[in-house]
């Protein structure tokens, strides 16, 4: 038991334990940005590529009604 207490408290004490806690978290942002972005990327082009579509299709561009 004591072995354990004892890697604890060096793990506490090192400075590896702060800096994985630190890319943990830069590495879920990156993720949540990724995520983020594609997101809307793949919003933008839905639209995009159904307007192109319906131009081509021979509906003509889509208008909205008053």
């Amino acid at each position: 038991m004591k072995s354990v207490i004892t890697a604890v408290k060096h793990f506490i004490q090192s400075e590896d334990g702060p800096t994985a806690v630190e890319y943990a978290v830069v590495a879920a942002l990156v993720i949540v940005a990724a995520i983020v972005g594609i997101s809307a990327l793949g919003t933008g082009l839905n639209t995009w590529f159904g307007e192109t579509g319906n131009y081509v299709g021979g509906l003509g561009p889509v208008q909205q009604q008053p």
